[in-house]
């Protein structure tokens, strides 16, 4: 099976957003992504900028148009699923070159080559939390006179229902990711630093078809446990302690994610009893995953579940995000969503609990079917004590 995306699903997909840009009242939406945010734009071309930043100008009606820096015009065209592509200096890496001798397009120019002799007035901004002040100066001064509004909400929900190409992209990476998590267990052990288990985890990611990790792979223990967000470090693994592991791989541009606590030795009885809980929360915040089903009414379950069962100081934020392109994506499951859950949407089920100097996170991928969820993986379901 071929895991990529075929080119004429990205047709399909611009083609979809020109609709919502048209039913929106807007002549045109200007889609910015940076090299560690670049899903909005990969989504529309299969363009994934390196050093530098990149956009896709699309029109409501007209040409839609991949805009690049300076340096990326040979890499963009050999990768780009559109065919018109624009050189722009704002798009350059933050190091700021002048690039002098290089022609570059102006937004004006850009307008021009995708919608022809029709005026543009309304363009929305898609990417508005990563767009950068570069870009939003050289529109206000390149543009004179468009009225200028965010659209991320026009572009979002087209990323939220997965085709069986996007499934099958997602499906090969946690299939990867379990290989990953399989060899760590196997060979991580007592003395290790993190950043050596992390090298087991991106030798396997890149030896059974991985592109790249699906995200900031972690290990890491004692008290950056209760972190919610971290990085590896140095330290060396010790016993009696937790140790986290979220390990994912990215195959065809879609991300996966496996996250489970491990240890050596013995964990303070506290500290078990929180693995155990969360275990069970995760495996309850499965059951409450299917087609139809209250966004809100699901957080607002496990919320009291977890408070009834003793363990609400323990919380820290809503069980279930979005998965895609990236690891963590639009839309959370939370007490404050407006929205029912959909065949083909595709969540990370994201059980975090924190508690004093520790903390631990179950993890793992579905898509949404009827009458319930598939999960991406199954493995890695118990208590790993090493």
């Amino acid at each position: 099976m071929n895991y990529a995306i075929p080119a004429a699903e990205y047709l399909e997909r611009i083609a979809k957003f020109q609709a919502r840009i048209k039913a929106a009242g807007l002549d045109a939406c200007l889609v910015h992504g940076t090299e560690s945010d670049f899903a909005n734009v990969r989504y529309l071309t299969e363009y994934w900028p390196t050093f530098e930043q990149a956009g896709v100008f699309v029109p409501a009606e007209g040409k839609a148009v991949l805009l690049i820096g300076p340096e990326s015009l040979k890499y963009a065209q050999g990768r780009s699923m559109i065919p018109e592509i624009a050189q722009m200096l704002n798009y350059r890496e933050s190091a700021e070159p002048d690039y002098p001798g290089i022609p570059l397009a102006t937004y004006a120019d850009v307008v021009k080559q995708s919608m022809g002799s029709r005026k543009l007035k309304k363009l929305g901004l898609v990417g508005t939390a990563v767009m950068t002040k570069p870009t939003l100066d050289a529109v206000a001064a390149q543009l004179p006179g468009v009225q200028v509004t965010a659209a991320d909400e026009v572009f979002r929900p087209l990323r939220w229902v997965k085709s069986e190409n996007e499934l099958n992209c997602h499906r090969k990476a946690f299939k990867v990711a379990e290989k990953a998590v399989t060899a760590i267990l196997n060979e991580m052990k007592p003395g290790m630093t993190e950043f050596q288990v992390i090298g087991i985890a991106q030798r396997e990611i890149y030896a059974n078809g991985g592109e790249y990790e699906g995200h900031s792979l972690y290990c890491f223990g004692g008290d950056r446990t209760s972190n919610g967000i971290s990085r590896p470090t140095s330290a060396k693994l010790r016993k009696n302690e937790i140790i986290q592991l979220n390990i994912g791989a990215r195959v065809g541009g879609y991300s996966s994610s496996i996250g489970l606590p491990v240890w050596f030795g013995k964990l303070p009885k506290k500290q078990l009893d929180l693995v155990q809980f969360a275990l069970r929360a995760h495996k309850y915040t499965i059951e409450l995953i299917k087609a139809g089903a209250d966004a809100a009414g699901i957080a607002k379950a496990y919320t009291q579940w977890g408070i009834d069962q003793g363990w609400g100081d323990y919380m820290l934020y809503g069980p279930v995000h979005g998965l895609g392109i990236m690891e963590t994506e639009s839309p959370w499951i939370e007490t404050t969503s407006k929205y029912k859950l959909q065949p083909n949407m595709t969540y990370q089920i994201d059980t975090f609990f924190t508690g004093d100097g520790y903390g631990l996170r179950w993890e793992r991928g579905c898509v949404v079917k009827e009458g319930g969820c598939e999960l991406f993986s199954k493995k890695f379901m118990n208590i790993v004590d090493l």
